[in-house]
């Protein structure tokens, strides 16, 4: 029996290499950021980021949400996942917070808004540059995080809950550095473990 880990230690290298990595989604505001942030839901970052543009030239601020149609707002996200709720939902954040500077930066408000979960919300705080109040878990969290020993299961609450009592607060971006480990290296299928820099620490690469 290898001994266990120590994860606020080993897990300094990839918080190291993923600081200052922007999220995949495109953005130029905090609007823009929540509104791509829903939409990517059960879709792919690239897929948002291709019809987003066209989108923010029809809607430019949560005021101009506001003031539209669901159908409008369905029109110009048909060919998202589950556009149908996006619509409702964008529709009912823009018209209960009405323009940009309403939009809450904090946990508890943001996961009060329609269509945004833990993820979302965690998404919103780390690329406002606050202070993180959970953790990032997405698919690829959900993958590597087991795979490395950190977490167990693949209950998207119980890891994120697995990952915030495995380290300080101050590391939980721990979520998103995962995350781009699981987009560039540790791949669904062949993962590149040979070049991976948490190889030492993971369960998977050892117990192989």
């Amino acid at each position: 029996m290898s001994a266990p880990v120590n994860w606020p230690v080993a897990i300094q290298p990839l918080l190291k290499k993923y600081k200052a990595t922007k999220h995949p989604l495109d953005y130029k505001n905090t609007y823009q950021l929540l509104v791509v942030v829903v939409l990517s839901a059960q879709d792919s970052d690239r897929h948002i980021n291709q019809i987003a543009p066209a989108f923010f030239h029809a809607f430019p601020t949560m005021t101009a949400l506001s003031k539209a149609t669901e159908a409008a707002i369905a029109g110009q996200i048909s060919d998202v996942r589950n556009f149908g709720n996006k619509a409702k939902w964008l529709l009912e954040i823009a018209q209960s917070l009405k323009k940009d500077a309403a939009i809450p930066l904090n946990l508890e408000a943001l996961t009060e808004l329609k269509g945004i979960g833990r993820k979302s919300a965690n998404v919103i705080l780390r690329e406002s540059g606050k202070p993180p109040e959970g953790v990032i878990v997405d698919l690829h969290v959900v993958r590597v995080a087991p795979r490395l020993g950190i977490a167990t299961g693949s209950d998207p609450k119980k890891i994120e809950k697995q990952i915030m009592d495995a380290l300080p607060q101050k590391d939980w971006d721990a979520g998103m550095a995962i995350s781009f480990l699981g987009r560039e290296i540790c791949r669904p299928t062949n993962p590149k473990c040979e070049t991976c820099l948490m190889n030492k620490v993971c369960l998977f690469y050892n117990s192989h």
